[in-house]
C-alpha cells in the first residue's frame, strides 16, 4: 500500500496528547483543521470504541461531535468481533501481562481498534511505543506487532499526510 492510499485510525492517545500536550489548539489550530480535513476525506478514521472513551477534555469532546459521522466507523461487523476475540485470547494466554493489565486492556479501545486495523487492512496511529518487557501494560504496538498491523506515531503520520504548519507571524 502506497502511502497515499494509507488509511490510518486514530488510537485515543493521539488525540487525547495532541489536544493536552504539544498540539493544544490555542497554539496549534492547524493541526486540529489538518486533523479534520483527513477524517473529512476518509484517510484518518476514528472507531467507535474510541470516540465514545474519550470523556475529557470538554474542548476535545465538543470537536469530536462536530466531526462529520463518515469519520467514525463500526466496530460491530461480525469479522471484527472474531478477530477481537482473538487478540484477547492472545492477551490472556500471556504470562508476561500482570492480571490488572489484561483487564485495563480489555475494558479499553486498543484491542477494538488492532481488530478492525486488521480486518480492514488500515495502520493504527499511536502515541504508544514498543516494549518488549512491560508486564504492567499491554501496549498497542507489542499487539499490532503480534498480529502483524502496521503502526506509527504521530510525527509518523503527519509525514505521511505531507502535513506542514508554518508560522507566517512578524519577529518582535
Amino acid at each position: 500500500m502506497t502511502s497515499q492510499s494509507r488509511i490510518m485510525l486514530l488510537d485515543t492517545s493521539v488525540l487525547i496528547t495532541a489536544y493536552r500536550d504539544y498540539y493544544a489548539p490555542d497554539i496549534c489550530p492547524g493541526f486540529w483543521d489538518c486533523i479534520t480535513h483527513y477524517l473529512s476525506t476518509g484517510r484518518l478514521l476514528v472507531i467507535d470504541r474510541v470516540r465514545d472513551e474519550i470523556k475529557h477534555p470538554p474542548g476535545l469532546v465538543k470537536w469530536l461531535k462536530q466531526l462529520p459521522q463518515h469519520a467514525f466507523v463500526s466496530t460491530e461487523a461480525p469479522r471484527v468481533g472474531q478477530t477481537y476475540g482473538e487478540i484477547m485470547d492472545w492477551v490472556q494466554e500471556m504470562p508476561q501481562f500482570k492480571e490488572s493489565a489484561k483487564g485495563v486492556f480489555a475494558s479499553g479501545a486498543d484491542g477494538w481498534l488492532v481488530a478492525y486495523a486488521m480486518v480492514n487492512g488500515m495502520d493504527v496511529v499511536t502515541c504508544e511505543v514498543f516494549d518488549h518487557n512491560d508486564k504492567k501494560s499491554v501496549k498497542l504496538p507489542n499487539v499490532c506487532q503480534q498480529f502483524a498491523v502496521d503502526y506509527l506515531d504521530t510525527y509518523a503520520m503527519l509525514r505521511d499526510l505531507g502535513a506542514r504548519f508554518n508560522w507566517k507571524g512578524a519577529f518582535v
